[in-house]
C-alpha cells in the first residue's frame, strides 16, 4: 500500500504513535476500523519469535533507536502486541480467549445454540458451552489494574452459567407449552429464543465476572503523561456498564441473521437433502453473522475511555488539573 492510501477517508498507515490506536476513536467508523485490527484472526498464528521481534521493535522506537522504520511495520508490531498481551498485566492471553479468537473458537457454540427444535439436554449443553466461553473471554479481557482472588471469579462463573441456562430453558418451556400457537409459529418463535436468552445471559455474565471491579475500583490516569491518579469505583461502574451494553447488543445481529437467512437457503434441496449439509450451511451462516456483529458491537465504546474529572470521587479531583481522565474499559 502506498503511504498516502486511505480507508474510508482515514490514512491506512498514519504517522505512528506509540500506545495509540491506528484510527481515531472519536467516531464510530474509526472505532470500527480499530476493532477490525483487534479481532484480526491472523494474529492467532503469529509465532513467539514474531511477537518478540515486535516487542523489540516497539522498545527500540520508544528509546529512539529505531531509525528509518516504516510506519506500517510499527503499526503491525503494535497490533500484534495488543492482540496477544493483556494491556494491564502484559501477560499473554490464551488464543481461545482473545478477541481475535472469539469468532474462530466461538462459532461452534453459536451454531449449536441455533440448531432448530433442540432437545432439553442439547439446549442446556450449548448454553453452558457459550456462557463458559463468554466467562473466560470476560475474565481474560477484564480491567486488571486491581488484583482479585480467583475464588470470586469462580463464583461469578457459576452465577452466569446458572442464569443463562435458566433463562433459555424457561423461555423454551413456555413456548413448548403454548399449545394455542400453530406448530409453524411455535417453530419460528423457538428459533429466536436464543436471542433474548443469550443477550440477557451475556449481560449478566459480564456483571457477574466483573462485579469485583465495581467493589474495588479501577485505575484512572492522565493520557498525555500516563500518570495514574488513583483508583475509582465510579470509573469501574462506567466500564462495566459500557461492556455490559456491548455484550447485550452483540447477540442481536449474531442471532437475528441466521434465523432470517436459513429459511431462504432451506428452499434449496441441496441444503436440506442431508442433516450434515444442513448443519454445515447453518454453521457457515452463523460464523459469518458472528464475524459481522463482533466488530460492530465492540465499536460502540472506545476501549480507552474518558471520564470527566467532575464525575470522579472528590479525592481524585484534587489530584489533577486535567478536565478528563482515562481508564481501560476492557473488552
Amino acid at each position: 500500500m502506498s503511504k498516502d492510501e486511505t480507508l474510508f477517508g482515514y490514512p491506512v498507515y498514519p504517522k505512528f504513535k506509540l500506545g495509540e490506536p491506528r484510527f481515531p476513536q472519536d467516531t464510530f467508523l474509526g472505532r470500527y476500523l480499530h476493532c477490525l485490527d483487534v479481532i484480526d484472526p491472523r494474529t492467532l498464528f503469529a509465532s513467539n519469535k514474531k511477537l518478540e521481534e515486535s516487542l523489540q521493535l516497539l522498545d527500540a522506537y520508544k528509546s529512539g533507536t529505531a531509525q528509518n522504520v516504516p510506519d506500517k511495520a510499527l503499526w503491525e508490531a503494535q497490533k500484534l502486541k495488543s492482540a496477544v498481551l493483556h494491556p494491564d498485566t502484559g501477560e499473554k492471553v490464551l488464543p481461545p480467549f482473545r478477541m481475535s479468537g472469539f469468532v474462530p473458537f466461538g462459532w461452534i457454540t453459536v451454531t449449536g445454540m441455533l440448531l432448530p427444535n433442540p432437545s432439553w439436554p442439547t439446549l442446556l449443553f450449548w448454553q453452558w458451552m457459550n456462557q463458559s466461553h463468554n466467562a473466560c473471554v470476560n475474565y481474560a479481557n477484564r480491567n486488571a489494574t486491581q488484583p482479585q482472588p480467583l475464588s470470586k471469579y469462580i463464583g461469578a462463573y457459576g452465577a452466569a452459567v446458572t442464569a443463562a441456562c435458566s433463562i433459555s430453558g424457561g423461555l423454551t418451556y413456555f413456548i413448548k407449552k403454548a399449545s394455542s400457537l400453530p406448530p409453524t409459529t411455535r417453530l419460528i418463535i423457538q428459533r429466536f429464543v436464543p436471542l433474548p436468552a443469550t443477550s440477557l445471559a451475556s449481560s449478566l455474565n459480564v456483571i457477574c465476572m466483573r462485579w469485583n471491579e465495581m467493589e474495588t475500583g479501577i485505575e484512572v490516569y492522565e493520557k498525555e503523561t500516563g500518570k495514574v491518579i488513583g483508583v475509582s469505583k465510579i470509573a469501574a461502574k462506567q466500564a462495566v456498564t459500557d461492556t455490559t451494553l456491548v455484550r447485550a447488543f452483540l447477540p442481536v445481529p449474531l442471532l437475528l441473521m441466521p434465523p432470517c437467512i436459513m429459511p431462504f437457503l432451506e428452499k434449496f434441496k441441496w441444503v436440506t437433502k442431508t442433516q450434515v449439509r444442513h448443519i454445515f450451511v447453518n454453521a457457515i451462516v452463523c460464523t459469518l453473522s458472528f464475524a459481522v456483529s463482533l466488530p460492530v458491537a465492540l465499536a460502540l465504546f472506545p476501549q480507552e475511555s474518558a471520564i470527566s474529572r467532575e464525575l470522579l470521587e472528590p479525592e481524585l479531583q484534587q489530584k489533577t488539573s486535567q478536565t478528563h481522565l482515562y481508564y481501560n474499559k476492557g473488552l
